[in-house]
């Protein structure tokens, strides 16, 4: 089945005008109003990058005074300057929660003014999802909206790619289903003929064929879900706001089952309260997009950011890949301010189920990730867009950096009798005169990583509970110190094998390997023996070699730790699909939205009777 719905299944046509971006020439949209400088949000940006520059400059300091003791040389200085890169990205995270944590205690008025009714479109891009899933999820946000509609009006289109035809006859029937159980809302469906630029031309062509129709745009994933409540403040907040083009919501984890999904929740509705309070101080109005649960100004969108393809590694024809940032770059250089409100609440989304899904999809933004170093040199951004950019590309490229790191810091030794390679070469002074990794040495490596990845992580929780979160809402006092602990020791014993996936993915997008669009798995499940070992053959032999190296007594047994995970990186992975219902509760978990338990009722009732009946 390749055919479109029947006319009757979309409005007619409101044609808006979407040209592609011009990236080499600067660009300004003569109906933005123009966005004021807020001061405010750079006395936060100052506050929050100085500490990490400080930081990372007494960091550089002491190592090159270590390296001092016989001399510095080139090499000893480019692996300082390599520390010193990988440290200030990290402190910067750190520094960022930290200043989040303080604005938690702070007192947010809320916005008053007269507020313009909007029309807003919310659209659900689609391609080879479980068709229940989300029809259901629609259905309970509009009948939620529907309760109570308040100024403005909804409609919801689902614009489908899915290819398959047993899917695609699915999605028919779940949609010719809401239409009879809600035929008084606003409920449309389009499958393209062809999914010419994936999600990206699924947007730009409802966008140029129904724009016109509608006031804003909420732009959801596939597994979004939102309470009329955060949908009506997203929509109450551009209509007070002329200059806003995009304002993005907090998407907080929900319906987790995995043990790794499950740490991936707990995670984002405990530690990233801070960090997402944090990032919306400092970034003020040129903040970013993620790509789904955002409202966005129609005209704004249409006008300012049309996305071109450009060239890559092997050819001059590419899409932008993780276009989100790049449009969210693109209207604010347009003149249309782009916002992030942490503190909403009601805007959730879920995760991948097991280590492995995780890894595909991230490998997928890897790519796009590293594709807008590429873009850095777009005229007229602004700063902190390319800022935005680039921290995007640096997230993966420390990967393998903190590789390359600890494999120097294995290759080294435990002594200048115990090293792998033989560093001490008085015939060449290039050659790097490493000092003694000593016992205490060797501690203040650990003492320095591992604290890395736990104080974002401890400020975070402490931040969250003293703001005034009910320990209730976590399980109880024990429950929630259970789940710290947990976590915890989880994140520990996943860090390396993410590091290396990271690291595969990164030389993955560099080599220009082909690129497969496949639909998220949702599901999941533990994975066979046979696909965990061929999926970690490379982390597992890793892992061996390091764990002979220790047997001989050349590699410290200061890395113990990551020699287990990454030995143990097929077990791990096979176990990251058990289901642990219970364990790492949240707020949203212990007190369940309304318009989660809704769509839950939803999702139960269509996929009961979509699996009933045979594909047409």
């Amino acid at each position: 089945m390749t055919h479109e719905r029947t006319p009757t299944s979309m409005p007619p046509h409101a044609p808006l005008a979407h040209p592609r971006q011009d990236l080499s020439r600067r660009f300004r949209d003569d109906s933005a109003p123009g966005v004021s400088p807020d001061r405010g949000a750079a006395v936060w940006r100052a506050g929050t990058f100085l500490p990490a520059a400080v930081g990372t400059g007494a960091l550089l300091w002491g190592f090159l005074s270590w390296f001092a003791t016989n001399g510095t040389t080139w090499a000893e200085g480019l692996l300082t300057l390599l520390i010193g890169i990988g440290f200030f990205w990290v402190a910067l995270t750190f520094a960022t929660v930290l200043a989040g944590a303080g604005a938690m205690f702070r007192r947010v008025a809320p916005e008053t003014g007269p507020v313009r009714p909007l029309d807003v479109a919310l659209l659900i891009p689609v391609h080879e999802e479980a068709p229940w899933d989300v029809f259901g999820n629609a259905a309970a946000m509009m009948e939620r909206l529907a309760a109570a509609p308040g100024a403005h009006r909804w409609s919801l289109y689902i614009l489908s790619d899915t290819r398959n035809p047993d899917r695609a006859a699915q999605e028919e029937a779940a949609f010719d289903a809401l239409r009879a159980r809600l035929p008084d809302l606003a409920i449309w469906y389009r499958r393209r003929v062809q999914n010419t630029d994936r999600k990206v031309g699924n947007l730009a062509q409802w966008v140029e064929h129904w724009g016109g129709a509608h006031d804003a745009m909420v732009v959801l994933d596939a597994d979004s879900l939102m309470s009329a409540q955060a949908i009506r403040s997203l929509a109450d907040a551009m209509g007070r706001d002329g200059s806003a083009g995009l304002i993005q919501s907090f998407p907080q984890l929900i319906g987790a089952r995995t043990l790794f999904a499950r740490s991936q929740q707990f995670a984002n509705a405990i530690y990233g309260v801070a960090l997402a309070e944090g990032l919306a101080r400092w970034t003020g109005r040129e903040g970013n997009y993620w790509g789904h649960n955002a409202i966005i100004r129609t005209q704004a969108f249409a006008a300012s950011a049309g996305l071109p393809h450009v060239r890559g590694f092997r050819s001059r024809d590419n899409l932008i890949l993780s276009h989100d940032f790049v449009e969210a770059g693109l209207l604010r250089r347009a003149g249309w301010s782009v916002r992030f409100l942490p503190r909403l609440r009601g805007s959730y989304e879920e995760t991948p189920p097991t280590l492995i899904d995780h890894v595909l999809r991230d490998r997928r933004w890897c790519r796009g990730n590293l594709q807008h170093l590429g873009l850095l040199g777009t005229s007229g951004l602004h700063t902190l867009s390319r800022f935005h950019m680039f921290h995007g590309a640096i997230g993966y490229l420390l990967s393998p950096l903190w590789f390359l790191l600890l494999t120097l810091w294995a290759v080294i030794g435990v002594s200048k009798d115990r090293s792998v390679i033989n560093y001490f070469s008085p015939d060449n002074p290039t050659v790097p005169n490493w000092p003694e990794m000593s016992s205490v040495n060797h501690i203040w490596l650990m003492v320095i990583m591992y604290g890395l990845l736990l104080a974002p992580k401890i400020v975070g929780a402490l931040a969250l509970v003293a703001a005034g979160m009910p320990v209730s809402r976590l399980g109880g006092w024990g429950r929630f110190a259970g789940s710290l602990l947990f976590e915890i020791a989880v994140s520990i014993a996943y860090a390396p094998v993410l590091m290396v996936q990271q690291t595969i993915a990164v030389f993955a997008a560099l080599t220009g390997r082909k690129f497969d669009w496949a639909p998220q798995t949702r599901e999941g499940a533990m994975q066979d023996w046979s696909t965990v070992l061929r999926f970690h053959a490379l982390e597992t032999g890793l892992g061996a070699l390091l764990l002979l190296g220790m047997a001989t007594g050349y590699v410290s047994l200061w890395l113990l730790p990551i020699m287990l995970s990454l030995a143990m990186a097929a077990p791990l992975s096979r176990l990251s699909g058990i289901v642990l219902p219970g364990t790492m509760a949240t707020p949203q978990e212990v007190r369940a939205p309304l318009v989660a338990k809704r769509a839950a009722q939803w999702r139960a009732e269509l996929k009961s009777s979509l699996t009933a009946r045979p594909a047409e």
